[in-house]
């Protein structure tokens, strides 16, 4: 067996392995992290109280910048549907509206993701997708001002928080025709120094932030800022410094972001990608440690591709359009293919003919990054081209509208994802205040390829400490992709006394066009899939299997009505042990 990770200290940077598959047994371990100490929190919480002191205000003063150097171009296209609200006279984000003319910029009451969308100045690429710069122009402007008039000269929290910082300065470079075509000088100065001041902001605060997507963002701003404004050359050192241990630290060494979450990943590829364009608007050559950064984090993104060419429903994730998807690889000018294996990550892929399989084979993110963080330990995703056929309901991360917060917490259930759930417990504890608790410690992974195919074996003691059992699941993806063969076992861990006997549920979770049918005997189901008219069968050996209701969430955020093969029944004091199967026809 491998020497055991643990997941806060990713492997080399330039381990070859990371490059393909890399066989045979592994322990994966996460970290004894247990969050933010009270003293983290209460410095944190200090720090904050600081920014509205004399003192603060005096760092952030210095010389007035006289213009940007550049115009950075923002390659992904934004929401029509969001810009068209806006020139109608509100903002739309997940469903949710706010009048533009009613907006309190001090005290936006609308949730966190929300405000974010605001202070980050986001909407500034969905808006500038509803016509011409000459239609636009006045109201970019009009909410700036509103905007700077309640935060311009007070930072406070989330407008000034490190990574909105660092955003608005990116959004504001790339769309400045539309924020400083205005002929009032006094306007156009307050925002460039609000662009300088927000950059000495972050001198400071960027180290504060979150490891992973959040401090990734402040660096990246210092970055930008540094390059764009007059005189950067110094920050631009120290940026790029800091940005590279931001990096080391954030990211896994196969490229895959610590939260785990693919919709960071996007946004971390997307945020390199602007990063990248800030250099080429100077014609200055972007440091080579960025770059391999997009190379890796491109490949694992790739890796969760399914076959209708969106990411899967993983830590809160969605499928998200698979037209931004490409825009987005695009922007980082990256060209690879897709990585089969992420340990440290922790994804697992395997493909033969047209049949793709991911699995999570890790465990969940540690305590300090699991604000979306889900108890998906042993769950996969199955598509035929495609077609999805196995899925996790996902969307947890979306909340807004048409997910409220009690909808989001059931979305990071086990439940809720395609895996074996023991005593309707999670294998990961979701607390109260939304972090997760106590459960998988340990997930050991085993990789083969056989005559029969790709083999992958993976457990976790999540169901340990509270039960006594040890989850097992053993894979068998077939050379032609025709056949999965799997086998959940509930094994009683050893050095504990005699586990009681626990009922357990294996769910998975159908894509939204495929149409279940319970065979005569209730030990099958027959799956058509609604695309291509195609069927798969399933096979049970042991339990009852239901036909039960389930949930699955789209990438705008929206949950649909759909279905679930469920498998039920007891394990006893000695454990227990289900196959089953998933075929095609035809």
């Amino acid at each position: 067996m491998n020497k055991p990770v643990r997941r806060q200290k990713p492997i080399a940077v330039d381990d070859p392995s990371t490059d393909g598959i890399e066989l045979g047994k592994r322990l994966i371990r996460l970290s004894d992290d247990r969050g933010l100490s009270l003293a983290e929190k209460l410095a944190n919480s200090f720090y904050r109280m600081t920014w509205s002191t004399p003192l603060h205000a005096m760092r952030l003063k210095g010389k007035y910048p006289l213009k940007l150097l550049a115009v950075p171009d923002d390659e992904i296209m934004g929401d029509a549907r969001a810009g068209k609200a806006m020139r109608a006279g509100h903002f739309l984000f997940r469903g949710l509206k706010q009048p533009i003319e009613d907006m309190d910029y001090a005290r936006i009451n609308q949730p966190a993701e929300f405000q974010d969308y605001i202070h980050s100045f986001k909407w500034l690429r969905d808006l500038a997708v509803a016509g011409t710069r000459d239609q636009l122009a006045p109201l970019a402007e009009y909410i700036l001002r509103g905007w700077l008039a309640a935060h311009a000269e007070t930072p406070s929290e989330p407008a000034w928080r490190a990574d909105n910082a660092a955003w608005r300065i990116l959004f504001w470079a790339s769309y400045a025709p539309f924020i400083l075509s205005s002929g009032d000088l006094v306007y156009r100065s307050l925002v460039l120094n609000s662009i300088a001041r927000g950059a000495r902001h972050l001198d400071r605060s960027a180290d504060k932030a979150p490891a992973g997507l959040d401090r990734i963002t402040a660096w990246a701003g210092i970055v930008a800022a540094a390059i764009l404004l007059p005189g950067g050359e110094p920050r631009r050192i120290f940026g790029e410094a800091g940005l590279k241990r931001a990096l080391e630290h954030g990211i896994y060494a196969d490229g895959g972001i610590i939260s785990r979450s693919p919709l960071e990943q996007l946004d971390t590829i997307m945020l390199l990608g602007m990063l990248r364009s800030t250099y080429d608007a100077r014609r200055e050559e972007m440091p080579g440690f960025i770059s391999q950064t997009l190379e890796k984090m491109v490949a694992a993104l790739l890796g969760l591709v399914m076959g209708d060419g969106s990411i899967g429903s993983w830590q809160g994730s969605a499928p998200i359009d698979p037209e931004y998807l490409r825009s987005v690889v695009q922007m980082s000018r990256v060209r690879t293919r897709p990585l089969r294996q992420a340990r440290d990550w922790g994804y697992q892929r395997l493909v033969a003919g047209q049949t793709t399989l991911i699995v999570d084979a890790a465990p969940p993110p540690v305590a300090r990054l699991s604000a979306g963080g889900c108890a998906s330990t042993c769950a996969l995703e199955l598509s035929d081209g495609k077609n999805r056929i196995i899925v996790n309901c996902g969307g947890a991360a979306l909340s807004g509208a048409m997910i409220p917060q009690d909808l989001a917490r059931g979305l990071r259930t086990s439940a809720a994802h395609s895996t074996l759930v023991l005593a309707d417990a999670n294998s990961t504890a979701i607390m109260p205040d939304g972090a997760l608790g106590k459960g998988v410690q340990e997930v050991e992974l085993d990789r083969q390829e056989v005559a029969q195919g790709s083999r992958l074996e993976i457990a976790h003691d999540g169901y340990v400490r509270r039960l006594g059992f040890t989850h097992r699941r053993l894979l068998l993806l077939s050379q032609d992709g025709r056949e999965l063969r799997g086998e959940d076992m509930l094994l009683p861990a050893q050095r504990r006394k005699k586990p009681n006997a626990a009922d357990y549920a294996i769910r998975f979770h159908l894509g939204l066009d495929v149409e279940p049918t319970l065979t005569a005997d209730r030990q099958g189901a027959v799956l058509r899939l609604m695309g291509d008219s195609s069927l798969w069968q399933f096979r049970v050996s042991e339990g009852t299997l239901e036909i039960e209701e389930s949930c699955w969430v789209d990438g705008a955020g929206r949950p649909h009505s759909s279905q679930q093969l469920v498998v039920t029944g007891t394990a006893t004091s000695g454990g227990a042990s289900v196959g089953w199967l998933f075929k095609r026809s035809g």
